[in-house]
């Protein structure tokens, strides 16, 4: 008997503030969850691979404004973009990742021909930029991903916090705190508190698994900094003898703690269930060296889990034939 696919997606985790929210904004993330949920839903229902699925959802939350990856990427220090993603089949363990680029209008379809078109796994700066030239992707001018939003938090962050580098949204919330009129109201993550980076992981009717995830990094960074999104092991990961991950957080502490891989591992080799295994890794080793964030993960079975340590996570899950799940809150 066939598997019943599902895709799961998330769009960065973080100390939540329902009321530096609206209705209207609320309403507008979740239906940007749902619209994606339901683009990597039809790839499934129509027979399309796990790996189709997690690419075409990353591809669409790398386009949209709301997350940090693709167009509405984060600035650095700077003042530049340095975009980041990776993407792993579960079938073959094959992998492909990219760093610190800055024309490639979609990052997660550079990591796939890193995958699949070279002998390599990781390319980096002008090196994965010219490959992805060769490859026939399409090339932007960095400017394609910049906002005015993400702007305006750099700029703030740099007055208020010279040397600091803040996690996606935080200054875009300090911003508009600072404002005495409600013109640019709050992110619903409150400042210093966002973890962006934006991810899926599906399985499909075969039970092959895959998984994907984007950043466009942390506002204000060094120039150069890499996070846990393009590290295969650390920010995705996929196995389909185990589980397919992807995760978001203090990108540093995923790295040290090898996060994504240790779920598959702790499967693996202390034979828990995907949901234990995620929470062992969320709510209690990546505190222990304060790691903040959290992942989303299915199996082969089609469980599905997206625990996270902080108040919030943009998510949401959908299975073939059922509606799409999106939440913020816990």
């Amino acid at each position: 008997m066939k598997q019943q696919p599902v895709i799961a997606i998330h769009g960065g985790a973080g100390a939540m503030s329902r009321a530096a929210m609206s209705a209207e904004q609320e309403r507008k993330y979740l239906d940007a969850l749902e619209g994606i949920l339901r683009a990597g839903q039809d790839v499934l229902a129509q027979g399309g691979s796990a790996l189709d699925a997690v690419t075409e959802a990353v591809r669409l939350l790398e386009d949209c404004p709301l997350f940090n990856a693709g167009h509405g990427a984060v600035f650095t220090s700077a003042g530049t973009h340095e975009l980041d993603a990776s993407i792993m089949d579960g079938a073959t363990l094959r992998s492909g990742a990219i760093a610190n680029v800055d024309c490639v209008r979609n990052p997660v379809l550079a990591a796939r021909k890193v995958m699949e078109n070279s002998k390599h796994v990781f390319f980096v700066g002008e090196g994965a930029q010219d490959f992805a030239r060769e490859q026939g992707l399409e090339i932007v001018d960095p400017s394609y991903f910049s906002t005015d939003a993400r702007r305006e938090q750099l700029l703030r962050v740099q007055r208020e916090q010279p040397g600091a580098a803040v996690l996606d949204h935080d200054g875009q919330a300090m911003v508009a705190r600072s404002q005495p009129v409600p013109a640019a109201k709050p992110e619903p993550l409150d400042a210093d508190r966002k973890m962006g980076t934006v991810g899926a992981v599906a399985v499909d009717a075969q039970g092959n698994l895959a998984a994907a995830t984007s950043t466009g990094g942390i506002t204000n960074k060094q120039v150069g900094r890499v996070g846990d999104a393009p590290m295969v092991g650390a920010g995705c990961y996929a196995a389909n003898a185990t589980c397919a991950v992807s995760t978001t957080g203090t990108g540093e502490m995923f790295i040290r703690m090898v996060a994504a891989y240790d779920v598959a591992a702790q499967m693996e080799y202390r034979g828990v269930s995907l949901e234990e295994a995620a929470r062992s890794v969320v709510h209690d080793k990546l505190p222990r060296i304060e790691g903040k964030g959290g992942l989303i993960a299915v199996d082969a079975q089609g469980n599905v889990t997206l625990p996270f340590n902080t108040e919030g996570m943009y998510r949401g899950y959908a299975r073939v034939g059922e509606a799409p799940v999106a939440s913020i809150y816990r």
